[in-house]
């Protein structure tokens, strides 16, 4: 049967089918049912900003968008987000996905958490964005009908997300604080953890190794 939930299309097809069994069984239910919701956000609002993504590559975005904070993917010390574009790019090239297919999905997920930047880009990245700020922040509720909201979240409920998704960034972020660098991210830590002080461009600026 076509999984259908708001009236979205859940893509029919081997790769989404392996995504959906990688995020559910190797990340955390707080993980999976977020990503799923920011698809569903996603697909909700495309039509509205006259965006027309690939279904199937959206669905992939969504699902790995922030599976690099509970899987690093290499011991590199990198911005969780490159970590989960990078294991999306090699999901699906190793699935025979084309070049640029991948490199979408990996703009989408590399920049979902960048103000400003992916509503000027492709649909996919623009629309990822747009889901993640739906289901963070509360971005666009408004525009959405509340009988669809209901089935959402029915379907992939947010329980106390508010305080476990922040939880998550400090868990994973305070042992790479400095991948935080420039980035929302390090709001979060700057808030949680006691003694954290956020880089700043003009220290770096004033710290330069150039002469006055």
């Amino acid at each position: 049967m076509t999984d259908i939930i708001a009236g979205v299309e859940i893509p029919e097809t081997s790769a989404v089918a392996q995504a959906t069994e990688f995020v559910r069984d190797r990340t955390s239910p707080l993980i999976f049912h977020h990503s799923r919701r920011v698809f569903l956000f996603a697909a909700l609002h495309a039509p509205e900003l006259d965006l027309r993504p690939d279904p199937e590559l959206l669905y992939i975005s969504a699902m790995f968008h922030d599976v690099g904070l509970l899987l690093p993917y290499s011991g590199t010390q990198q911005r969780f987000e490159l970590d989960g574009a990078d294991h999306a790019r090699t999901f699906l090239l190793d699935r025979g996905f084309s070049e640029t297919a991948a490199d979408v999905v990996w703009r989408a997920i590399a920049l979902h958490t960048t103000p400003g930047i992916p509503g000027r880009m492709e649909p996919e990245v623009a629309a990822t964005n747009y889901g993640v700020l739906t289901d963070a922040v509360g971005w666009g509720l408004d525009k959405l009908e509340s009988d669809r909201l209901d089935e959402i979240v029915a379907a992939h409920p947010r329980g106390d997300f508010k305080k476990e998704f922040l939880r998550m960034f400090v868990d994973d972020l305070r042992d790479r604080p400095d991948t935080t660098y420039g980035t929302v991210n390090a709001d979060i830590l700057e808030h949680f953890v006691p003694g954290f002080r956020r880089t700043s461009m003009v220290r770096r600026i004033m710290d330069s190794a150039w002469p006055q």
